[in-house]
């Protein structure tokens, strides 16, 4: 399949924020606030929100088990604040980039030019806030000054409007959070120990949600994708592909091409390091 500039922009770029999920730098920062790695997720993305409590999160996280996010909200405001959560996140964000990347790379012209590229497309997407809940909150969120923070938010801006974009398209199809799971597992591009328990599933919910999917022609009895299920995943995909489009669109097809251009080497620099790595936030968990 090929791919279009915009997509390739945005998906060469996600690992420099992506990486705040997995990094040990980020449950660190959490720690120092009394707060647990697991909750510190929850409460450090949704931190946007105010002092939210779960229905929130789990509507616009979509996949995750509302159990799983009760038992960190709103419990965790009775630690920290959400002001506190935004401030311990960048700086996880600081420390681990310029641990991977190195403070040379990261005062470089080339990631100046990057940020400014992906801080132009982010500011336009926020022309476009309505049914993106997740992009809007973020996107009231003061910039930081550092070139590669700059980088870092931009990008978180334009992953949560893509991401609340893939939410509608998800809905759309009528593929609810576990069972969007299950089809991404059954495509060979994720692993199913690591989306089962770090989204908090038992193992009932799986299967059932499984059984669900093959009643409706998507799965077959060996649970990968049926004709029918590649079709309805790259539905969801082009339409969120589609929905994503806005923000890129306005800075134009040279300046993602320019983006990726910049961004892959740093890019390909955190995935090296091990800074990706799911396996490692799963612990003991099974």
């Amino acid at each position: 399949m090929n791919e279009s500039p915009q997509r390739r922009a945005w998906r060469v770029t996600e690992p420099i924020h992506a990486m705040i999920y997995f990094v040990p730098e980020a449950p660190a920062r959490y720690g120092e606030l009394g707060v647990g790695p697991l909750d510190g997720y929850f409460a450090s993305r949704g931190a946007a929100f105010g002092e939210c409590g779960p229905g929130l999160v789990s509507a616009t996280f979509y996949n995750f088990n509302p159990e799983l996010v009760a038992r960190a909200l709103p419990a965790v405001w009775d630690s920290t604040t959400p002001a506190a959560m935004i401030e311990a996140r960048l700086s996880a964000a600081d420390e681990a980039l310029t641990r991977g990347l190195g403070a040379e790379v990261l005062a470089s012209a080339e990631v100046a030019e990057a940020a400014g590229l992906a801080r132009r497309a982010a500011e336009a997407a926020t022309a476009w806030p309505q049914g993106r809940p997740l992009f809007a909150a973020h996107a009231e969120l003061p910039w930081p000054d550092e070139p590669h923070l700059v980088l870092w938010h931009a990008q978180t801006l334009l992953r949560e409007f893509r991401g609340d974009g893939h939410v509608a398209a998800l809905l759309e199809a009528g593929v609810g959070g576990i069972e969007a799971l299950l089809l991404h597992v059954a495509s060979g591009e994720a692993d199913e120990r690591f989306l089962r328990v770090s989204r908090g599933w038992r193992r009932e919910a799986w299967s059932a949600a499984a059984e669900r999917l093959r009643a409706r022609g998507l799965l077959d009895g060996d649970g990968g994708l049926t004709d029918r299920g590649r079709q309805v995943r790259a539905g969801v995909e082009a339409a969120t592909d589609r929905l994503a489009a806005p923000a890129y669109d306005a800075i134009g097809e040279q300046a993602c091409v320019r983006l990726a251009e910049l961004t892959r080497p740093l890019s390909r620099t955190l995935v090296k390091a091990g800074m990706l790595n799911p396996l490692s936030t799963l612990g003991g968990r099974s």
